[in-house]
C-alpha cells in the first residue's frame, strides 16, 4: 500500500484550533483518520483522530516514546527546549522522565513509583483528600464576591494532595506553583531560570531526605535507590518526582475547573447530580470525556512501517494522538456532543481515552478521578446557588484546554 496523499495539514497552534478545539478537530476527525500536520517547531507529524486508531497508537508497541530509539526518528523536543531558554544540561530531566522511557525502562520506573497509587493506597487517602477540601471550601467562602475557582480552589486541592504524597514540604509549594506557571508560559525569559531552579531544589530535596527519612513516596524512592537491585539513578530520581507533582496537580486543577464550567452551563446535569449524587463517580468520568483539559498525548514515534487507519506510517515517523477528536467519536458514542452524567460505556474501562491508554495510562488516574469527585460534590452541596460570574477565560495552549480563570459567585 502506499502513502496516501493527506486531505488537511493540521497545526495545533492555528487560532481555529485554538478557539475551539472540539469543533476544529471534530471537522478534522471526519475527514480522515490520519492526516499530516506539524510539531509545534513545524517538523512534520502524522495526527490521528479516531479513537480506535488512537487506541492502536497508546497501546502497540511499534509506536515509542523514545525518539533516539529509533533509527530515522528526529527528537524535536529537546532542540525545542533550547529554544524555550532551558539550559542544555537540564534538558534532560525533561525528555528522560517515566513519560518519556519505553519498556524495559518505563516498565522498572513503573514498578519503582506504582506501590504508592495502588486502589488501597487511594482509598486510604480520601478523608485527606475531603479534610483539604473542606478547608479550601472555608477559604472560598471567605475570598470574596466574584472569586477565581481556578486560584482559590482548583489548583490548592490537588498540589497540596500530590505534594504531601510525594514529600514536598508545605514551605516550597508556593514555589512550585510558581514553576508550574513560567513551565506553561511559554516564555523563555520565564521557563529558562524556571527549570534550573526546581531541579536543584529537588536535588536538595533528595539529600534532605536522605538525612531524615519520612513517610512519603519521595523516601520510598530513595531507599529503592539505595538499597534495592532495582536502582534509580539521582537524574531519574529528579526527573521522577518533577513528573509526578506537575503531573500530578496541573491536570486535575484543570480537570476541577473544566468540569465546573461545564456543569454550570448545563444545569439540567448539575442538577441531576445533585438529586442522585450516587452518579458522581460515573459522571466523573463523562466529564473527563467530555472537557478534559489534555486533548493530545506526547509524540510517539513508529518503530517499524505501520498500516493505520489505511495510511502507511513510515519507520522513525513521528505520530500524533489526538485525545479530544477521539473521546467526540461518533463511531464510540451515540450523540457525543452531548453531556451526559448517566452515560455508561462498558468497552475499555474509562470508556474514553482522556487518561490515556496502553503502558502509559495515566499513573494517578485513579487519584484524579477520586480528587475530581470529592472537590465536585463538595463545591455545588456547599454552594447551591452557585454561578458564572463572568465567561471562562481559556489559555490559548496548543494541545491542552486549561482555564485561565473562572469567575463565580457563591449565593
Amino acid at each position: 500500500m502506499s502513502r496516501p496523499a493527506s486531505p488537511a495539514a493540521i497545526d495545533p497552534a492555528a487560532p481555529e484550533l485554538l478557539a475551539d478545539p472540539y469543533t476544529g478537530y471534530g471537522r478534522l476527525r471526519e475527514q480522515a483518520p490520519v492526516l499530516r500536520g506539524q510539531f509545534l517547531d513545524g517538523s512534520p507529524a502524522w495526527f490521528v483522530t479516531r479513537q480506535d486508531d488512537v487506541r492502536t497508537v497508546l497501546a502497540d508497541p511499534r509506536f515509542v516514546n523514545n525518539a533516539t530509539a529509533v533509527t530515522g526518528a528526529v527528537d524535536m523536543r529537546a532542540a525545542m527546549m533550547e529554544q524555550l531558554g532551558i539550559p542544555r544540561e537540564y534538558i534532560r530531566y525533561l525528555t528522560g522522565s517515566i513519560l518519556d522511557t519505553d519498556p524495559p525502562d518505563h516498565t522498572r520506573l513503573r514498578r519503582l513509583v506504582s506501590r504508592a497509587f495502588t486502589v488501597r493506597r487511594i482509598q486510604a487517602l480520601r478523608p485527606r483528600v475531603e479534610e483539604i477540601t473542606a478547608v479550601l471550601l472555608d477559604d472560598l467562602e471567605r475570598a470574596g464576591d466574584p472569586v477565581d475557582l481556578i486560584e482559590t480552589f482548583a489548583y490548592p486541592l490537588p498540589i497540596t494532595v500530590i505534594c504531601e504524597l510525594v514529600g514536598i514540604d508545605e514551605a516550597d509549594r508556593p514555589a512550585w506553583r510558581e514553576w508550574g506557571r513560567a513551565l506553561v508560559s511559554m516564555e523563555p525569559d520565564r521557563i529558562g531560570p524556571a527549570v534550573p531552579q526546581v531541579v536543584d531544589h529537588i536535588h536538595a530535596l533528595v539529600e534532605r531526605r536522605r538525612r531524615t527519612p519520612a513517610d512519603d513516596l519521595l523516601t520510598g524512592l530513595i531507599r529503592a535507590h539505595d538499597d534495592d537491585g532495582d536502582r534509580l539513578s539521582d537524574p531519574e530520581m529528579v526527573a521522577m518526582v518533577l513528573a509526578l507533582v506537575f503531573a500530578g496537580h496541573e491536570t486535575t486543577a484543570h480537570l476541577i475547573g473544566n468540569a465546573t464550567a461545564a456543569l454550570l452551563t448545563h444545569p439540567d446535569q448539575l442538577a441531576l447530580l445533585r438529586s442522585e449524587p450516587e452518579l458522581w463517580p460515573g459522571a466523573v468520568n463523562e466529564l473527563m470525556r467530555w472537557c478534559g483539559p489534555v486533548h493530545l498525548t506526547r509524540m510517539r514515534f513508529a518503530t517499524e512501517d505501520v498500516d493505520l487507519g489505511g495510511t502507511i506510517v513510515r519507520r522513525g515517523d513521528a505520530v500524533q494522538a489526538v485525545l479530544v477528536s477521539a473521546n467526540f467519536d461518533p463511531r464510540v458514542y451515540a450523540d457525543p456532543d452531548r453531556l451526559d452524567v448517566t452515560r455508561l460505556v462498558d468497552a475499555h474501562g474509562d470508556g474514553h481515552v482522556g487518561f490515556g491508554y496502553g503502558a502509559h495510562y495515566c499513573l494517578g488516574a485513579a487519584l484524579a478521578r477520586q480528587e475530581g469527585e470529592v472537590a465536585l460534590h463538595a463545591l455545588v452541596d456547599r454552594f447551591p446557588n452557585l454561578t458564572l460570574a463572568a465567561e471562562p477565560r481559556w489559555l490559548p495552549l496548543p494541545g491542552s484546554h486549561w482555564l485561565e480563570e473562572l469567575l463565580l459567585h457563591l449565593t
